[in-house]
């Protein structure tokens, strides 16, 4: 995703590397200690979905459709560039239509993972990046848009507290600038690669106390906050106590719901199928139904499974996952299946 890999405040409910390597696999569900929960069929669930072709936001809205989701995410342009349409191509009105007759909502965008508003050592990168999430912010809400999940971006060895700041600066501007009035920014939690901020609650809690915006919430990114060192797998009523307590459950607004390749307190951001990495079923299913968050939009940044042959070939599980998820009860086998959903033979 971004970049970074610093070593920030120990969370409270941080295992050691040790109790990692030892109890990843043994763990009791996340969901054990709730008593309330969603039905499943009623999720707000949904995934990534392709703004791209000759009709843009009517192709986006098929997807999600095909999908059976109830929410989506879109990216305005590619995510590896700032290079954007205009929003008279974005067929706004067709694809509002169609969301609406399949009650699908809200809509998010995610910004390009390019722009880093924690940057002090390049000054154009703050002109650049200001310029560009007012054009964004325009966008969302020409389009219907709730909420932009942002990544917060990285300090570039700075230190963390002087990113914090220059974020801060580079958002306030942003919100004082905008003639939007309703979208908000989302900062989304990150892993911990290179230099990122925004690594822990107390980093996040400090940049919403600096900029002092309603607009400005957050994006929690299971996956980003298991590998930074929160154990949402066997603490996950602690984990959210702690942001809570620290930055607001209210503050809470979108969710990426993703596995982890590589586990706790790895910072290393690998996202995985619900229930094939180390995060598990459990823990993603028990925050998903958690009724504290039914009204948060659950989004799905799973991996696309490849090809066996032809590893260039890559196939979306997300209408997979998300029947998977409203169903309530995890497919182990789910990486084959789709695989032969596309004719397509998985190894032994």
């Amino acid at each position: 995703m971004t970049n970074a890999d610093e070593t920030t405040q120990t969370p409270q409910t941080t295992k050691t590397a040790a109790d990692t390597a030892t109890n990843t696999e043994t763990s009791k569900p996340a969901g054990a200690t709730r008593s309330a929960s969603a039905p499943s069929s009623r999720l707000l669930i949904g995934s990534h979905v392709s703004l791209s072709g000759e009709k843009m936001l009517v192709n986006a809205a098929k997807e999600g459709i095909d999908f059976d989701a109830s929410t989506i995410m879109v990216f305005t342009g590619a995510p590896q560039n700032t290079r954007r349409k205009d929003i008279s191509r974005f067929h706004v009105e067709e694809g509002r239509r169609l969301l609406d007759e399949h009650h699908i909502a809200p809509l998010i965008v995610h910004a390009p993972y390019i722009i880093n508003l924690a940057n002090t050592k390049k000054p154009e990168a703050h002109e650049f990046g200001v310029n560009f999430m007012l054009g964004e912010l325009e966008r969302a809400e020409a389009i219907g848009a709730t909420d932009i999940s942002f990544h917060p971006g990285a300090h570039v060895g700075a230190g963390t507290k002087a990113g914090i700041e220059q974020l801060a600066r580079s958002l306030t501007e942003i919100f004082e600038k905008t003639t939007t009035t309703k979208v908000r920014i989302a900062v989304e939690t990150m892993a911990g690669k290179g230099s990122e901020v925004c690594t822990d609650f107390d980093q996040m809690g400090e940049l919403l106390r600096l900029v002092g915006s309603p607009r400005l919430t957050v994006t929690f990114d299971t996956c980003h906050v298991y590998d930074s060192g929160y154990d949402l797998k066997d603490h996950a009523d602690d984990v959210f106590g702690e942001f809570d307590e620290k930055i607001g459950l209210d503050k809470l607004t979108v969710f990426h719901l993703n596995d982890s390749k590589f586990g706790l307190s790895s910072h290393k951001d690998r996202h995985a199928n619900i229930g094939q990495g180390k995060l598990g079923w459990d823990a993603l299913y028990g925050i998903a139904t958690d009724l504290r968050f039914a009204a948060v939009p659950k989004i799905l940044e799973t991996p696309a499974i490849p090809d066996p042959a032809d590893p260039h070939k890559r196939y979306n599980c997300y209408k997979r996952e998300i029947a998977e998820l409203r169903a309530g009860v995890f497919d182990p086998d789910l990486p084959k299946k789709v695989l032969a959903d596309n004719g397509v033979a998985a190894t032994a």
